[in-house]
């Protein structure tokens, strides 16, 4: 699993108008899932069910 910033750079991941990140594939904005037991986020999208992570 890939990092968010990783993403964007591949150009896997895009920011839209309000910065929110969105799949470049798909368009979809991505949703977030949170384990408190875990250091990171992890992002997927919600229409291809790709993931990233995202650090705190």
């Amino acid at each position: 699993m890939k990092s968010t910033r990783k993403g964007l750079r591949d150009g896997e991941l895009e920011k839209d108008t309000y910065d929110r990140l969105t799949c470049a594939e798909c368009g979809e904005s991505l949703k977030k899932r949170n384990d408190p037991d875990e250091v990171f986020s992890v992002r997927t999208c919600p229409e291809c069910g790709s993931e990233w992570k995202e650090l705190r």
